[in-house]
């Protein structure tokens, strides 16, 4: 069965509380479904570009996650995969390497240390 598109925002916020691996090109975060298959959501900022641009990322990422997902994606888990400011120049084989090695890592349940909060950010009241 070939993945699924993520389109709810709800989604998206949910992937964001699961595992984090970061590479230079791009941040993948993955996160358990409750058994709703392989899916797959994209997000770059306006931060990256202009439109052009983060519509070529967009792309360069949904042709990586298309090749790479069947054969190491993780079943029953949401991959969001947001876009960083170098991943535009970036090696498509290289970022495919390094989506592999991301999606391995995940599988052992290996993520990225926590980040350390933003200066300036305040505490959100529970």
């Amino acid at each position: 069965m070939s993945p699924t598109v993520l389109t709810r925002r709800a989604d998206f916020l949910a992937a964001n509380r699961g595992l984090r691996n970061a590479r230079p090109g791009f941040v993948l975060l993955t996160r358990p479904n409750d058994g709703h298959g392989v899916r797959y959501g994209i997000t770059v900022t306006k931060k990256i570009g202009n439109a052009v641009v983060r519509n070529r990322m967009k792309r360069r990422f949904r042709e990586l996650l298309r090749a790479t997902l069947p054969e190491h994606g993780l079943a029953d888990h949401d991959h969001v995969l947001i876009g960083r400011e170098g991943g535009i120049e970036r090696d498509f084989a290289q970022m495919s390497k390094e989506l592999a090695i991301c999606l391995d890592q995940a599988a052992q349940g290996k993520g990225d240390p926590a980040r350390r909060p933003r200066r300036g950010s305040r505490s959100r009241p529970s």
